[in-house]
């Protein structure tokens, strides 16, 4: 079982306003802060960035991106209490660690053991109800003095440890030079379908294959694959358009997260980093017969009062129906453990 140390992290509640940024319909209603430095059981809580909810547990799965540097790689579970006026409390209760094949958490990263010791960038998580599991990703590894892991799709029990692992498509493996996934650029987001048939997976940008990452006159195509859940194979894939770089000069962007509305419709999170936070919520759907997604804008978070100062956005989720009937969406920011950074949750209702 997960342990029940009960550790409240609130820092600051604020509310926003949806008026600036947002399609009608999608209104943001406040944030929650985390204090820096705060710690669960030992571990850090911070590199956020990925979010998943458990309906029948009243539960938040979510998964830190710390490639065991200050502690093993690693999830955590939280309790949300949500209001239709925003976010009243975020409590962390439990953290497990991420088992390799063999039941041992990940070592940290060493590159000059023989053969290396490569930690996994974890990025996305997706529990899954029907099957009591969860799906997270890794970025992989391609470094110098040819450092590499592919990155993947794992299955994982409620308690870290290994169950399996999904077959990677070869266009997005790191086995060859200037081929597949790019470093810091690959398994980004991680979404199941409501049904529980189907997982998508989403790179943060282009492979190499597909062309040039997106600057700020050019945008970028980036892909998503879907997995079917029964068989661990990846049935179709579809390419989506990022928007050129907005996020200021020297800044990038790219595909932070999605989550699954239903068999082929998507939130989808850009998120750009540089001189500023730039972050947009897309409602994307697939085409059929033409292989891409098409998106139409539900909100600018850069433009959105309330939302200051906005973080590195990189996990979303849907949360359970506000009092009032409307879905609530929650995200959350990847603070890398920056303490020029902060860890914040957004609330918008849908």
């Amino acid at each position: 079982m997960l342990r029940r140390t009960l550790l409240a992290v609130v820092l600051l509640l604020t509310g926003c306003n949806a008026d600036a940024g947002a399609a009608p319909g999608f209104e943001c209603l406040g944030q929650q802060r985390i204090a820096s430095g705060a710690t669960l059981d030992g571990t850090v809580i911070g590199g956020l960035s990925g979010i998943s909810y458990d309906a029948g547990a009243g539960l938040y799965y979510i998964v830190s991106d710390d490639r065991s540097a200050k502690n093993p790689a690693r999830f955590y579970t939280a309790q949300i209490a949500l209001s239709d006026n925003g976010i009243e409390r975020v409590d962390f209760v439990g953290t497990r660690p991420w088992l390799d094949s063999h039941g041992k958490p990940f070592a940290p990263l060493d590159a000059e053991a023989r053969p290396p010791v490569v930690p996994p960038d974890p990025e996305g998580i997706a529990y899954d109800a029907r099957r009591g599991r969860l799906y997270w990703t890794s970025e992989g590894e391609r470094g110098d003095g040819g450092v590499q892991l592919d990155p993947w799709v794992r299955i994982a029990g409620l308690d870290g440890t290994y169950l399996g692992e999904f077959a990677l498509p070869d266009a997005l493996k790191t086995s060859a030079p200037d081929h597949g996934a790019r470093q810091n650029r690959a398994l980004e987001g991680l979404s199941l379908t409501p049904d529980g048939r189907y997982l998508w997976a989403a790179m943060e940008g282009p492979v190499y294959q597909d062309g040039a990452l997106p600057d700020e006159q050019h945008g970028a195509i980036t892909r998503i694959t879907r997995y079917d859940v029964d068989t661990g194979t990846a049935d179709r894939e579809y390419t989506y358009p990022l928007d050129p770089v907005s996020a200021g000069p020297g800044g990038d962007n790219g595909l932070s997260d999605l989550v699954a509305l239903d068999d082929g419709t998507f939130l989808v999170v850009e998120r750009g980093y540089g001189t500023h936070v730039a972050v947009r919520v897309y409602r994307a759907g697939v085409t059929e017969g033409s292989g891409q997604l098409t998106k139409t804008l539900l909100a600018d978070l850069t433009n959105t009062p309330g939302l200051t100062p906005l973080d590195n956005i990189e996990g979303i989720t849907l949360g359970p129906k506000l009092s009032d009937g409307r879905q609530s969406v929650i995200m959350v920011s990847d603070d890398n453990f920056s303490p020029t950074q902060i860890t914040q949750f957004l609330l918008f209702a849908m």
